[in-house]
């Protein structure tokens, strides 16, 4: 196995070896005709330090070694006597790999602004704040397979191409390859989507929950964790058009199994990354109290983003009904005081500041809602006995409510009885007839089921503290933006 700068810097049996030690340059320094040469290979937030003593290493190679350079450096590693580090590389030889104009190459030692680093995408991994949301993001990716598969999950692989709407919301990307000027028509004028590709209309998916739920009736228990599209026309720091999704579905669960997997999953998930990327989120930390000097006290995070994550890990979730948030909202201040953007009555889809309002606010934890108006929620649901506190119909849903995000988990026990579920997709414009295989499960072997899906963009937002959810996914994609 080839060694990497984080298995020198952690690892004291190294000491007094000589090494070869491959990276970017992320900064020289001469002082007293000795350079100091910060290494990074990309595998630790933490530099190696590299010191090139004065006619060890010819003038001409040390005028190529540059902020961003690619560079072998060859010496002996020693304990070092300088602040910040605990060893450093004298070396013998460097040799330049591929070199960075200084006057051309964007990422200079200086602060940039998340703005500008948007723009700059396929270079931005090289710097410190995004070489460590990365490898954040990769932890929780890696803890998300790790939490299902030791809880008797299998990893169900659903189409990212499909002809089904799950959300029944209709903003979806079409997948066609017929000629956009000349189309084949129909007598009415209409596209005749049978001389397309798959012979019908066909879409990205919006989600793999329909088809997570044939494999649930099959398997038990299973998880979908890949890409999802929505054609939201939505510029905010907390939508993106594509984005990856975390979808569990399992049979015999009800709506509290359900409430208590997603608790324990966020638990499990966060606690992974708190105990495998201890110097990502402590440097993520630093950043993101920097940040907020700038920001009124009312606006600053409630507590410093470790503190956080571990606050999250210790205590229960706040379990409430849709109907007992209302009642708590009608009651709160800015409702009184016409303060809220949006209006808050039963019925309503909540919005982000009523979301904000529970979990910042009245609870300051996390919350889980349940039984939600029917009214507002997916035509898939498991619909409710009517409930004499709630004022109409209700479906059982649960939605998790974090911090500084909003919604962070959308669930739901699925109707499991084919005569409900028939009547209210007619109701909602869904013609039975074209999801007949869906309908199948309910036909042949029905059980009571449940699932819910993660934005994992989202989760990963929470846990690194990135204000904007265009900053913890390589290449966001939103409304005229598809670039690299």
């Amino acid at each position: 196995m080839k060694y990497q700068i984080k298995d020198y810097l952690r690892h004291h049996g190294f000491v007094d070896q000589t090494l070869t030690v491959q990276g970017w340059v992320r900064t020289k320094r001469e002082s007293k005709n000795v350079n100091f040469i910060a290494l990074n290979d990309g595998s630790t937030i933490n530099n190696l330090q590299v010191v090139a003593e004065a006619g060890v290493i010819p003038e001409d190679i040390l005028k190529l070694v540059t902020t961003g350079a690619a560079i072998a450096a060859t010496g002996i590693l020693v304990d070092s006597q300088g602040a910040g580090q605990t060893v450093e590389l004298k070396v013998t030889s460097i040799e330049v790999y591929g070199t960075a104009d200084p006057d051309a190459y964007p990422l200079q030692p200086k602060r940039h602004s998340l703005e500008f680093l948007r723009e700059i995408a396929h270079l931005r991994p090289r710097t410190n704040t995004f070489s460590a949301v990365f490898r954040v993001r990769h932890a929780l990716a890696f803890a998300v397979h790790k939490f299902f598969s030791d809880n008797g999950f299998f990893y169900w692989n659903s189409p990212i191409i499909t002809g089904s709407d799950a959300e029944g919301a209709g903003e979806m990307f079409r997948v066609s390859t017929l000629d956009p000027k000349n189309p084949p028509l129909n007598e009415d004028g209409s596209i005749n989507y049978k001389e397309d590709f798959f012979g019908k209309e066909t879409n990205l998916t919006v989600s793999g929950q329909l088809e997570g739920e044939l494999a649930a009736l099959a398997l038990g228990k299973i998880y979908t964790f890949g890409p999802t599209f929505r054609a939201e026309n939505s510029n905010t720091t907390r939508h993106l058009a594509e984005f990856w999704m975390i979808e569990p579905e399992m049979a015999f669960f009800d709506l509290y199994d359900n409430m208590d997997l997603a608790e324990d999953f966020v638990q499990y998930v966060i606690k992974y990354a708190l105990d495998n990327c201890v110097e990502d989120l402590a440097f993520l930390e630093k950043r993101l109290l920097e940040e907020e000097k700038n920001k009124p006290q009312n606006e600053r995070s409630p507590m410093p983003l470790l503190e956080k994550l571990q606050f999250v890990i210790d205590n229960d979730f706040e379990r409430l009904t849709y109907t007992q948030a209302i009642e708590i909202l009608l009651q709160s201040k800015p409702h009184k005081e016409k303060k809220f953007q949006y209006p808050v009555e039963w019925g309503i889809d909540l919005q982000s500041e009523h979301e904000r309002y529970l979990v910042e606010k009245h609870f300051k934890k996390p919350v889980i809602l349940t039984h939600y108006p029917r009214a507002i929620k997916a035509f898939y649901m498991k619909q409710e006995v009517d409930r004499p506190e709630d004022k109409g119909p209700t479906v059982r849903a649960m939605d998790v409510l974090f911090p500084g995000i909003g919604e962070m988990i959308g669930g739901s026990q699925r109707e499991d009885n084919l005569e409900k579920l028939v009547a209210r997709m007619k109701e909602v414009g869904i013609e039975p007839e074209s999801m007949d295989w869906f309908l199948d499960t309910r036909r042949f072997g029905s059980a009571p089921h449940s699932g819910f899906g993660l934005g994992f963009e989202r989760l990963i937002q929470f846990v690194t503290g990135m204000g904007n959810i265009r900053d913890v996914i390589p290449f966001p994609r939103y409304p005229k933006s598809a670039e690299f």
